[in-house]
């Protein structure tokens, strides 16, 4: 599932596929199952802010989301 659905303001294409990035490994790693509508959306509103502010590694994206939900890659 991609990002775009929750994805509010302009970001650039690099942008959005950082996140995109980041979020399908984010699920992976948590074991995130596609009917789980309000993780996803937790997932996403985090790592849109990340990106709002500044970051735009998919790894780093991937780690700090990783550290808020106190699992460390």
């Amino acid at each position: 599932m991609p990002i775009r659905p929750y994805l509010t303001g302009a970001f650039e294409p690099e942008d959005i596929a950082a996140m995109s990035l980041a979020f399908e490994q984010v699920f992976k790693a948590l074991e995130i199952g596609p009917r789980a509508a309000r993780e996803r959306e937790a997932v996403a509103i985090r790592l849109i802010e990340l990106a709002r502010r500044g970051e735009r590694s998919p790894e780093r994206l991937i780690e700090k989301v990783l550290q808020k939900a106190s699992i460390v890659r």
